[in-house]
């Protein structure tokens, strides 16, 4: 997951000048614990030569390696991200929080400086992510809270790999260490679902090709098909924040809109335990047919699944390697902006190749 806020909190200085005093202290927050984290680096080389290192977690270190390695022969920008590990002391990295009005799917977005406006915020202190969270629901709006393993500086620092992203599943770490590299390579300010998305394709188009190149075609086939459920759940998630969308064009207020977001509650479990589910082979749906619409929720979980069939397309296009669909959409996004992005990528893909 790209996270961008720690690389930010840094800049102490300048939210000192413009910021009020809660922004200050999350953002000395966030600058002191990515100095901590810097300060407890160990070079993964060395972790893997010290015979003091569980074989297992050997193993694991090892393959982020080969995957740091396998992410530069696909011309991805891997520079120092994952050459270091470090141990975060705790099981939760931090918790992320996004929100909503209950009428809109109109993400709360917090801009700061390089990354621009984000919609989400993510907190290494727990009682100021509560905090927080109260006092935008205090405001009516829908809120999600959720716990994140990892983040990116976007080639800012030399990220290391943290203790909380050390999965035992081969797969996703090495999805998420070709996901993180993938922020390296490109990056358009303002432009989180499209930034995501793309980072999310890649992850597990690269893993895919990593692990094909190892002769590994039991992971291979399954990196493909968790990208081919990812497409299948953005298409879903599309279809129902059209629905959403389209209801909340009727300005509905107090019961009606209530009822309302009922009803197409009622539409996606229907269709996450029909249709929708069984075109599934990797993934669960039995919690996501729990619970009441959160425009919250909808929103983070759009963040990776934004437009992934456009992603398709465009790796197709350009032969279906990832280095050249990398770098020329990389060309194609030369000083884009926020919706700029998937604007420039769907007028493109709308043009005879």
């Amino acid at each position: 997951m790209g996270l961008f806020f720690a690389a930010v909190g840094l800049f102490v200085g300048y939210g000192a000048a413009l910021l009020g005093s809660r922004e200050v202290r999350y953002l000395t927050r966030a600058g002191l614990e990515e100095i901590q984290i810097l300060t407890n680096r160990r070079s993964l080389d060395e972790m893997v030569s010290d015979p003091a290192t569980d074989p297992a977690t050997r193993g694991l270190l090892q393959l982020v390696l080969d995957s740091r390695a396998h992410a530069v022969t696909l011309g991805l920008e891997a520079g120092q991200t994952y050459t270091s590990y470090s141990d975060v002391g705790r099981d939760t990295l931090l918790l992320v929080l996004s929100a909503s009005p209950p009428d809109c799917l109109c993400p709360h977005t917090w801009k700061y400086p390089i990354v621009g406006r984000v919609p989400y915020k993510g907190f290494f202190d727990p009682r100021m992510a509560e905090a927080e969270a109260a006092r935008l629901a205090a405001k009516g709006l829908d809120i999600y809270l959720r716990p994140a393993g990892a983040f990116s500086t976007l080639g800012w620092f030399e990220d290391p790999l943290l203790s909380t992203a050390l999965t035992r599943d081969s797969l996703e770490l090495a999805a998420t260490v070709f996901h993180e590299i993938a922020h390296n390579s490109l990056y358009v300010k303002s432009a989180t679902p499209f930034n995501e998305s793309f980072a999310q394709y890649v992850g597990y188009r690269a893993a895919e090709d990593f692990f094909r190149s190892r002769g590994d075609t039991a992971r291979a086939s399954r990196a493909a098909a968790r990208l081919a459920d990812e497409q299948v759940m953005g298409a879903f998630y599309r279809a129902l924040t059209d629905r959403l969308e389209a209801f909340y064009r009727s300005r509905p207020k107090g019961d009606s809109l209530t009822a309302g977001r009922r009803s197409i509650a009622a539409w996606a479990r229907t269709e996450l335990s029909g249709p929708v589910g069984a075109q599934l082979t990797t993934t669960r749906v039995g919690t996501m047919t729990e619970g009441p619409i959160n425009n919250a929720r909808l929103v983070g979980i759009m963040i990776y699944r934004t437009h992934l069939e456009w992603f398709d397309a465009w790796h197709l296009r350009h032969g279906g390697t990832i280095e050249r669909s990398v770098a020329t959409l990389r060309d194609l996004m030369a000083d884009a902006d926020g919706d700029e992005a998937f604007e420039r990528l769907e007028r493109e893909l709308a043009t005879p190749n």
